[in-house]
């Protein structure tokens, strides 16, 4: 057996400017959901992309945060005026009052 370690074969020619450990775009497709303040969060992960892993944490962190924050908001806004009751709710009905 040879000790010697076979070369490693040039398939074409390689970019001079290709770094394998640099940051490379996920490409994740963000569909828009219609809520301005969700979209702009969702295309926030866009900026993930370009930075190393051990920056990744930042922006998720930053997203997270901001997505709680709207729907935060969500309950914080009034919503319609309760239903005003049909009968006078203090008073007993006479069927109650008549159990022996």
């Amino acid at each position: 057996m040879s000790d010697a370690v076979p070369e490693p074969s040039q398939e074409g020619p390689v970019d001079p400017g290709y770094d394998p450990a640099a940051p490379a775009p996920l490409n994740v497709p963000r569909t828009p959901t219609g809520n301005a303040e969700v979209d702009a969060q969702l295309e926030r992960l866009g900026d993930a992309d370009h930075l190393a892993t051990d920056g990744h944490i930042e922006v998720y962190e930053d997203v997270h945060r901001g997505l709680r924050d709207a729907l935060t908001a969500l309950d914080a806004r009034p919503g319609p005026p309760a239903p005003s009751p049909s009968y006078d709710q203090r008073a007993p009905s006479p069927s109650y009052g008549t159990r022996s």
